[in-house]
C-alpha cells in the first residue's frame, strides 16, 4: 500500500491518516507461516516543522505452536512503529541516516515498513503459558497434564558425579557405623 504524501509535505502542521491491511500470508520464518490472518496497520504522518513523521500500529494474532509442549496457541501481535520519512538524504554519511525513509516521488511504501516491524518484533520463542513444562524427552509426553511413567533418567555426562556422590555416601554411611 502505497501513502501519496505530496499534499503535506511542504505543509508544517499537517498530518495525513492511514489504514489498511497487510498480507503476510506468504511469508516463511523458521519452517512456519505465522502470518496466516491479515494484519491490520494504521497511523498518522504529521509534518512536523518539515520533518516527516510517521507513527502508527500493526495488529493481529499469530496463529503458532509452543516451543516447549507444542501445543495451538494464538498470539497476539501488536506492533508500535514510528520513522522519519525524508526525501533526500542531506548528508549521506550520517550514521543516523539509517532510521530515516526515503520517500518515492513523495510516496511511501507502507507495506515495506510494516512488513520489516511486524518481522522484527517476533519472539524468538512462543509459549502457552510462562511455566509450561513441556514434553518428556522420552516417552513425549506432555509433562503439563501430569508426571509420565519413565522415571528420572540420569544425564550420561553427569554419571561419574554420581557416583562419586554414591560413593561418598556410602563412606558416611560406613563412619556413622562405626
Amino acid at each position: 500500500m502505497r501513502l501519496d504524501l505530496r499534499d503535506i509535505i511542504h505543509i508544517p502542521g499537517s498530518a495525513k491518516d492511514f489504514s489498511g491491511e497487510l498480507d503476510l500470508s506468504m511469508v516463511e520464518l523458521f519452517g512456519e507461516k505465522p502470518f496466516d490472518r491479515p494484519i491490520a496497520i494504521s497511523g498518522t504522518v504529521r509534518n512536523m516543522a518539515g520533518a516527516l513523521e510517521l507513527t502508527g500500529m500493526a495488529r493481529s494474532v499469530l496463529d503458532t505452536r509452543c516451543d516447549r509442549c507444542l501445543r495451538d496457541i494464538a498470539v497476539e501481535l501488536s506492533v508500535p512503529v514510528k520513522t522519519l520519512l525524508a526525501e533526500e538524504l542531506s548528508n549521506a554519511d550520517d550514521p543516523e541516516g539509517d532510521d530515516i525513509v526515503l520517500l518515492d516521488n513523495g510516496q511511501v511504501d507502507l507495506d515495506e515498513i510494516f512488513t520489516t516491524a511486524c518481522i522484527l518484533s517476533l519472539d524468538s520463542k512462543h509459549l502457552c503459558m510462562e511455566e509450561c513444562k513441556g514434553l518428556c524427552p522420552t516417552c513425549g509426553k506432555d509433562l503439563n497434564e501430569g508426571p509420565c511413567s519413565c522415571g528420572k533418567e540420569l544425564d550420561p555426562r553427569l554419571a561419574v558425579l554420581a557416583k562419586l556422590l554414591d560413593n561418598k555416601e556410602g563412606s558416611q554411611d560406613k563412619d556413622e557405623e562405626a
